[in-house]
């Protein structure tokens, strides 16, 4: 995805670069004067399952805490996504953005810890490079990334685009997280322990037509 005749590396990792900083600059700057009543810590998957959930889009029994809202089959959007399901027909927009929620929790959190398997399985080839060169620089200065996702009281499908069987989704993320970097003497040198609120809007994609149901991220940035 080019523009402009740049090269599409420097494009993504630019893109990377721009949601680090904005992240950063949201919580080193911005608290929303009000913590919510903190849920159980989001504690991630082990053994098997460690490499992170498949956001697949199928229809499954989704918990009534976990519902989210999904576009109106009439609007543009909402027909959009009909068409991806005409495609693939057990894709299923309420199913996808509970893995959508999963997946995000997970890769704050592998982000934060270094975890580049799980990384490799969540992200395009290209986002994944630009993710691990962050993860590089920090292991070069020494410091440690401590991230914690609370909660993340909305999860919407925001803009949807089909060309051919190629699918893309964005989703917008509010969630309230904990998040600072210490030093190799486990000082804080950014970030704070305070619980932030931070709106974020990820783009998924994925081949309809492909046996491999996994929704890959390939765009991040706060707004």
């Amino acid at each position: 995805m080019g523009s402009g005749g740049l090269p599409i590396d420097l494009i993504l990792f630019g893109m990377i670069a721009a949601f680090l900083v904005l992240r950063l600059r949201s919580i080193l700057g911005r608290r929303t004067g009000y913590e919510r009543p903190p849920p159980q810590p989001y504690q991630p998957p082990t053994g098997p399952t460690a490499q992170g959930p498949v956001i697949d889009g199928r229809a499954e029994p989704v918990a009534a805490a976990a519902a989210r809202p999904v576009p109106e089959p009439v609007s543009a959007l909402g027909q959009t996504l009909a068409r991806m399901q005409e495609i693939d027909r057990s894709f299923d927009p309420a199913a996808f953005l509970d893995g959508a929620d999963k997946a995000f929790r997970i890769v704050v959190t592998a982000f934060a810890s270094g975890d580049r398997t799980t990384l490799r399985n969540l992200l395009s080839d290209d986002t994944y490079r630009a993710f691990e060169q962050a993860i590089a620089a920090r292991e070069t200065a020494g410091h440690q990334q401590v991230s914690e996702v609370r909660a993340v009281p909305v999860v919407s499908i925001e803009a949807a685009d089909l060309t051919g069987t190629m699918a893309h989704i964005s989703v917008k993320f509010v969630s309230d997280q904990i998040s600072l970097t210490r030093d190799q003497a486990g000082n804080p040198v950014a970030g704070t322990d305070a619980v932030t609120e931070i709106t974020d809007l990820w783009t998924f994609e994925r081949d309809l037509s492909s046996q491999d149901p996994t929704w890959r991220l390939i765009a991040a940035r706060s707004i």
